[in-house]
């Protein structure tokens, strides 16, 4: 999408703090981090958020984890929290599917 700040990263029409790309995911340092980690992985094809999921992403969002676990490793993240907002009422400001990934300080529960 044309408008979308998360796709135009994924085209290389935006900088950002890339650190992980394949042909299905990208992942980058996120602008306004929220804990000494926090990385964003986002799928390259957009979709709005978890409602918009088809039965055909299913592969897709397996990889999306991979990526994860990936980049946890890479980093050597002792401890990490992944989470994903759907919705303006659960916090979602970018409207393209992404995971959080945040480490570095204690979180706790419940969150927000």
């Amino acid at each position: 999408m044309k408008n979308c700040i998360f796709c135009q990263i994924a085209n290389k029409e935006r900088k950002a703090g890339i650190i992980y790309e394949d042909d299905l995911a990208i992942a980058f340092y996120d602008i306004n981090p929220q804990a000494p980690y926090h990385i964003l992985v986002i799928p390259k094809k957009h979709i709005e958020n978890i409602f918009e999921l088809k039965e055909s992403d299913k592969d897709l969002i397996g990889h999306m984890f991979f990526v994860i676990n990936k980049i946890s490793k890479d980093l050597k993240l002792p401890y990490l929290r992944v989470v994903t907002n759907s919705g303006r009422g659960a916090g979602q400001s970018v409207f393209h599917l992404h995971f959080h990934i945040l480490s570095g300080r204690t979180f706790h529960w419940p969150p927000g």
